[in-house]
């Protein structure tokens, strides 16, 4: 049985068949024929749910529902209507019922409401729970044969689907059973970059990466319609999956792709080569004077937009109508919804949202965010419930408005991190925790991907000895000097920079206002 069922209605007595049958059903119902006699009961009782009959004599059914809100508002409300006219669905869906059923009624209906109310969560498990164990041996097997960036791509959206089904899942065994699939799926992803990163560079059959799809994606859509950019900073798959419903309100999505991001998988890499076109060395060498390599001064994203405005000048876009706009706090958030007219009638409109970044390294340095987001499910929950109460949606709804076409993307991923491994290096190493760059490290080799020759990746170099080691799955970097606090304080934090699905593997989708 799952709760008690008050049954509001003035023509109670001849509904006493469906009451004997949900009974039999294991339900507890109480009839009773008027409103007023229902708010008593609802005083001084707890109700589950309540069916109520839109057209009774005296407090009709509309005015009951804020009358019982008000005593219980975790009642769950089934509106009984034999009436289809379109205002009173909208009023009493307005009024915050959770479903309604048409007169005649029949026993299934009934049924069905209820389960769907006060049982979803619990059939939801099961049916997540059976279908998984269905799927557990397939995506074992499938992941013998994953060889191409394609089905690396395919194979670790069904492992987020997954997870995303299981955030409704309280039963943490077969969640847990999930991230081993991940682990080891990660493991294997790990071979597969190293086989294969530096031919992707070098040769033509390579996924769509941060240097190349400004160039693949992005310029035919500038050339047809107004656009508006918005990579969202560290965004992973998973997150994109959670908020894209908040965006598809004011937008319809007309293709969703992905893209590989480039190594490190760091915002002054990755993100530069998005904008710039080009690999971190080949931007050294263009502009020698706003390259700044991990070990050198200065801000390491502040020439973004030149990057860009050079890109397009090569690709033969004119720059003259694009904006560029970084938005870093939520004060200047809040100007740009302001200010949006001054930039609604620019070609191009790029945002870049800093906020998933700040989220992430704020659960390495403040508390209380560590303790908010424990685990990928509630640092997805939490982005989704900052998006939702943002002003960037607003922002996004205005440019719908203004025929704006949309773009969203990132420029790399995330990873929580768990595992230390141990790394030493002089003076000039740089400090990332996925990976470090210098001239004299020493590491384990079964940890991380190293790289002798940064020049092959296209790689800046320090000095004519530096070369990059890459941490793998969820490992992190961690310096033996003051070990167990260096492990103590970034173990289970999030960190980007190395070789996993979470980091390298991000979306990229194009989407068109309704």
């Amino acid at each position: 049985m799952s709760g008690k069922i008050l049954w509001i209605d003035d023509e109670v007595d001849l509904l006493k068949p469906h009451i004997v049958f949900l009974e039999n059903k294991g339900y507890s119902v109480t009839p009773v024929n008027n409103v007023n006699d229902a708010l008593e009961l609802i005083d001084n009782e707890n109700f589950a749910l309540t069916f109520l009959d839109e057209n009774m004599p005296g407090i009709s059914g509309l005015e009951a529902i804020p009358m019982i809100k008000q005593r219980d508002n975790a009642i769950k409300i089934v509106m009984v209507t034999k009436s289809e006219e379109e205002h009173i669905m909208e009023e009493a869906i307005g009024s915050q019922i959770a479903d309604y059923i048409l007169k005649p009624v029949n026993p299934s209906q009934i049924l069905l409401s209820l389960k769907k109310n006060l049982q979803e969560d619990e059939l939801v498990e099961q049916r997540t729970i059976q279908s998984y164990q269905q799927d557990f041996r397939q995506l074992s097997m499938e992941l013998s044969y994953v060889r191409t960036y394609e089905e690396w791509a395919e194979y670790y959206k069904k492992i987020l689907n997954w997870e995303i089904r299981f955030d409704k899942v309280a039963d943490n065994e077969f969640a847990d059973l999930l991230q081993s699939q991940k682990e080891e799926a990660n493991i294997q992803f790990g071979k597969f970059i190293e086989n294969n990163y530096e031919e992707w560079l070098h040769g033509a059959d390579k996924p769509m990466m941060s240097h190349t799809v400004f160039k693949e994606k992005v310029k035919a859509e500038v050339e047809k319609d107004k656009v508006l950019l918005l990579m969202i900073d560290n965004l992973r798959y998973d997150q994109w999956k959670m908020i894209e419903p908040l965006f598809t309100k004011f937008y319809n999505k007309t293709s969703e792709d992905y893209y590989y991001s480039i190594l490190p998988t760091a915002t002054q890499y990755a993100r530069n080569s998005f904008f710039a076109g080009q690999l971190p060395s080949e931007i050294e060498k263009r502009f020698p004077d706003k390259w700044f390599n991990d070990n050198e001064d200065g801000n390491k994203n502040e020439h973004e937009r030149e990057f860009l405005e050079d890109q397009m000048k090569r690709l033969g876009l004119s720059s003259k109508s694009m904006k560029y706009l970084k938005i870093l706090n939520s004060d200047f958030e809040k100007k740009v919804l302001e200010e949006f007219n001054q930039h609604k009638n620019n070609d191009l409109l790029v945002i870049v949202y800093n906020f998933i970044d700040i989220l992430s390294h704020a659960k390495t340095d403040n508390h209380i965010i560590n303790q908010l987001i424990r685990d990928d499910k509630t640092f997805r929950s939490l982005t989704y419930n900052w998006f939702e109460n943002s002003s960037l949606l607003k922002i996004v709804k205005l440019a719908a408005e203004s025929g704006f076409k949309l773009v969203i993307t990132t420029d790399h991923g995330t990873i929580y991190v768990k595992k230390p491994s141990k790394v030493v290096g002089d003076r000039e190493t740089s400090t990332n925790i996925r990976y470090k760059t210098g001239k004299s490290l020493t590491y384990e080799d079964n940890d991380v991907w190293a790289i002798s020759n940064p020049e092959k990746l296209f790689l800046p170099k320090g000095n004519l000895s530096s070369k990059y080691i890459f941490a793998k799955n969820n490992m992190f970097l961690a310096y033996p000097k003051n070990y167990n606090h260096y492990v103590n304080y970034y173990k289970d934090t999030y960190q980007h920079g190395g070789i996993s699905l979470e980091e390298c593997i991000v979306p990229f989708s194009i989407l068109e206002p309704k």
